[in-house]
């Protein structure tokens, strides 16, 4: 029986199903191991489950023991992971695609709704129970006719595409590659990023982190934006120049932002913190019991499928 580090507490279901196909080392405690924890206790293990809060680093992996073949990701993304050094030790990385897809669009249309509707701001006020009615009282962006400018039209694009049709907006998108017309749902293409930009009322950002999109979002793009746009991010915070977005929501140029990533998190820009039109959340993008164990099963499963066949069809390194 192969035996696996699992870095971090999951829930009972996913333990249990990991129990019974390997010889399992838990985190009971949920404690984040640092990164000389970590190695010491990979040692006499075949494979890790790790989370993005685990920083597998070119160092890390180099000091990982000849044993380990497997980093298997409890994620969709691996920014945390470097590639090119599991690659070169002969390790392979996978993650966990697909699973998320539905709860992380939720959450794109709860930042959509949120920033254009003012949450941040009616929840501050109920909270202190001193609003007054009146007939201009927080009035918000209303989403019938908006434009959506979708970037990254993945699976999560998709889904946040479908729902918000249904809601009477208007679906624009910029994609690596036009979609098919099925799968457009007739959504509006663009080929490039000024042209969506120019035509998003508001923006949702579901397109992956790379060295090509990060900062993607920076002091010249904002300016492509019709004053008074919407940026959303369900994505990556790499994919935001931060102090370009605080300035453009200080100077109005943005209306508002909605926010679930963020760069160097849990440690968010404390300027968001202080514009009053930003709706922000602590990365709750799959954050629902089906999710995070679908998440979880599909990581066991990865290992599992590898050493079973010698390859998996979730890796990332290739």
């Amino acid at each position: 029986m192969k035996k696996i580090l699992i870095t971090r507490k999951l829930i009972k279901d996913s333990e249990e199903k990991a129990s019974k196909i390997f010889e399992v080392n838990f985190n009971s405690n949920d404690e984040l191991y640092s990164q000389p924890k970590l190695i010491e206790m990979s040692k006499g293990h075949d494979a890790i489950l790790t989370s993005l809060t685990d920083k597998m680093d070119q160092e890390t992996i180099n000091k990982l023991p000849d044993t380990i073949k497997v980093i298997s990701n409890f994620a969709v993304g691996f920014g945390n992971i470097d590639l090119e050094a599991a690659k070169k030790r002969g390790i392979v990385v996978t993650n966990t695609p697909e699973v998320l897809s539905d709860a992380t669009a939720e959450i794109g249309i709860l930042l959509i709704l949120g920033a254009c509707r003012r949450v941040s701001e009616g929840i501050q006020s109920a909270k202190e129970s001193n609003w007054k009615w009146s007939a201009d009282y927080l009035i918000g962006k209303q989403l019938t006719g908006t434009r959506l400018g979708i970037l990254g039209m993945g699976r999560i694009g998709q889904k946040i595409a479908s729902i918000a049709k249904s809601l009477g907006m208007i679906i624009h998108y910029h994609n690596r590659s036009k979609l098919s017309e099925e799968k457009e749902q007739g959504a509006i293409y663009h080929d490039n990023l000024k042209n969506l930009f120019e035509v998003s009322d508001v923006l949702s950002i579901c397109c992956p982190a790379t060295k090509e999109t990060e900062n993607l979002i920076n002091k010249e793009t904002l300016e492509y934006f019709p004053t008074g746009a919407v940026i959303t991010n369900v994505a990556r915070g790499d994919i935001v120049d931060d102090e370009a977005l605080i300035d453009a929501l200080n100077r109005r140029k943005i209306y508002a932002a909605g926010l679930d990533v963020y760069k160097g998190e849990p440690n968010l820009n404390p300027g968001y913190l202080k514009i009053n039109s930003v709706f922000i959340l602590p990365h709750l993008g799959s954050a629902t019991k089906h999710t995070r164990i679908a998440m979880a099963n599909l990581a066991i499963d990865n290992i599992d499928e590898f050493f079973k066949t010698g390859n998996c069809k979730n890796k990332v390194n290739l």
